[in-house]
């Protein structure tokens, strides 16, 4: 009996996986995403002070500051009948989005302390997992907690008709992500919820003021121009109320391009998921121990 010629050094290896190890390997991705998710979906309902706070605070901040500028305010381009309510609604949805898609990540610091976090690392699935399973939950909340007071824009005096309102039900989805995904990069960054607090705040408000959610652009100091047109969330803003107003009104504000909206709000997001999954690849489970 004569033994097989050894293999050439050259020679390319086969895989020794086996077969359905690809299958397996999705299987347990899908698993993990669906559970991370769940958990983060399950967590929330039943902090019932978290879905009062979230859709309250913003809402009581529109109606306050929308009253008390609705007579001395208005958006240039916008119609003559138009009210600052009007003006500041499609601000207040991505503000709800804003808050609710980066809070919603501090369970990365309370899963942390508690070690849950260590038990998901040594796991035998893909860090993505991780990442995409927390993203997706804190993207479900702050889109569904948005879609509240979306379905409200007829009583804001908007009109923006069925098509409107599911484009921009598709719009919160992916405003949401990139916010989530930009939660979960800073919060995997600390280890303290006070912490966390204080930095996002600090960037949080400047954000979204800057963001042509609470005044136009056009009426800013040059150099605040150019600061809002770099701001991402302007971006978002302006998508949002594209899909609240009428096109020729839309055109008189001088708001960005759909395309334009589209390719900063995409980039964004997908370049923030990106980064997170990097992040995480990075570590390892004894950072945390």
């Amino acid at each position: 009996m004569t033994s097989a010629p050894p293999a050439h050094p050259s020679a390319p290896m086969r895989s020794t996986a086996p077969p359905g190890g690809a299958k397996r390997h999705l299987v347990l991705l899908v698993l993990a995403v669906a559970s991370l998710w769940r958990r983060e979906v399950v967590r929330f309902l039943r902090q019932r002070s978290r879905i009062v706070g979230a859709l309250a605070t913003p809402i009581v901040f529109w109606l306050l500051l929308g009253s008390g500028l609705g007579r001395s305010f208005r958006a240039a381009g916008a119609p003559d009948d138009g009210t600052y309510l009007q003006y500041f609604f499609p601000g207040t949805i991505v503000m709800i989005l804003l808050f609710s898609a980066i809070f919603s990540t501090i369970s990365i610091i309370e899963d942390r302390r508690e070690g849950f976090l260590q038990s998901v690392l040594v796991a035998p699935v893909p860090r993505v997992a991780l990442v995409l399973g927390n993203v997706l939950g804190g993207t479900t909340l702050a889109a569904g907690q948005a879609a509240v007071l979306l379905s409200a824009a007829p009583w804001a005096g908007l009109s923006p008709g069925p098509a409107g309102l599911m484009a921009a039900a598709g719009w919160l989805l992916l405003i949401g992500f990139g916010l989530a995904s930009l939660g979960f990069l800073i919060a995997w960054q600390f280890d303290s919820t006070q912490g966390f607090h204080a930095v996002m705040n600090l960037v949080l408000v400047p954000l979204w003021m800057l963001s042509g959610a609470v005044f136009p652009a056009s009426g800013a100091p040059g150099w605040l121009q150019w600061v809002v047109a770099l701001n991402p969330v302007s971006y978002h803003v302006a998508a949002v109320r594209r899909c609240l107003v009428p096109v020729e009104v839309a055109r008189d504000m001088g708001l960005p391009g759909w395309p334009l909206c589209a390719a900063v709000s995409t980039g964004f997001a997908a370049c923030l998921f990106i980064l997170c999954v990097r992040t995480v690849e990075k570590q390892n489970a004894s950072r945390f121990a």
